[in-house]
């Protein structure tokens, strides 16, 4: 089986911003300033809905036969519509077991919302039996199915009130977490074109999330201790070839 855990980062979409609010003269900066006001009036909160999002970065983590690999789709000079089809690419050739933290809340529906402001086909993703019978019974779109399988609702019960971030859990589980980071800050970075530094963050959320999943599969029942501890080793090898700066702070956090 293969898995594909994943998140994303996200930036205002201001050109969006301006077309629905006829803010055309104004800067990105502006234009955000004013979209985060008016979500601000309407729930007391900036965090702007899933079709206000702009995606900058996918990052991702693939387990397939033997291959484990986390990294980023694209280069930093990607634009949204590559990542995006890349995405869906990567979904339509491995067919994977898609695993998040909130994807079914944020993370799924921002990139709904970005194929379709692109116009980007994803048949394989939106199959619910009509080209594969397989899919009747366990795709995508279904919140109770497993081909999406979104950790904090699983783990909740589906119950919102229970609900966990990312970062707790991780460190409950002796993870790194986020490291002292947060999404709060992207936009900023983004403005200051640190679109490395936010790829990074990303995959740490991204492989973060993938080792949650493994201690959800030990508690399944899908996975034995040894292979468990096996899986946790190949992740840290495959970390320590890369020798990467934000994957030797991750080692180093990991206990």
């Amino acid at each position: 089986m293969n898995v594909l855990a994943f998140d994303i980062e996200t930036v205002p979409d201001t050109d969006g911003g301006r077309r629905v609010y006829g803010l055309d003269e104004l800067s990105d900066a502006d234009v955000a300033r004013i979209m985060f006001t008016k979500r601000r009036e309407q729930t007391d909160s900036e965090f702007l809905p899933a079709h206000f999002h702009q995606i900058v970065t996918i990052s991702a983590v693939l387990r397939k036969g033997d291959t484990f690999k986390v990294w980023s789709l694209g280069t930093p000079d990607s634009d949204e519509p590559e990542l995006v089809s890349r995405f869906f690419d990567g979904v339509a050739r491995y067919t994977p077991t898609l695993v998040t933290w909130n994807g079914g809340g944020f993370d799924l529906p921002v990139l709904h919302y970005r194929a379709l402001v692109h116009g980007i086909a994803a048949p394989r993703y939106w199959d619910v039996g009509d080209d594969d019978r397989d899919f009747r019974w366990n795709n995508y779109l279904n919140r109770f199915h497993y081909r999406h399988t979104d950790l904090m609702d699983v783990l909740s019960g589906y119950q919102a009130r229970q609900y966990a971030s990312l970062d707790q859990v991780a460190l409950l589980l002796g993870l790194p977490g986020k490291m002292g980071q947060s999404g709060a800050g992207v936009w900023e970075q983004y403005q200051a074109g640190q679109i490395e530094q936010i790829r990074n963050y990303c995959e740490t959320d991204a492989l973060n999330t993938y080792l949650i999943y493994l201690q959800w599969e030990r508690i399944r029942g899908n996975l034995a201790l040894q292979d468990w501890e096996q899986e946790c080793e190949r992740v840290r090898d495959a970390l320590r070839r890369q020798n990467k700066t934000h994957w030797n702070e991750f080692l180093q956090a990991w206990r």
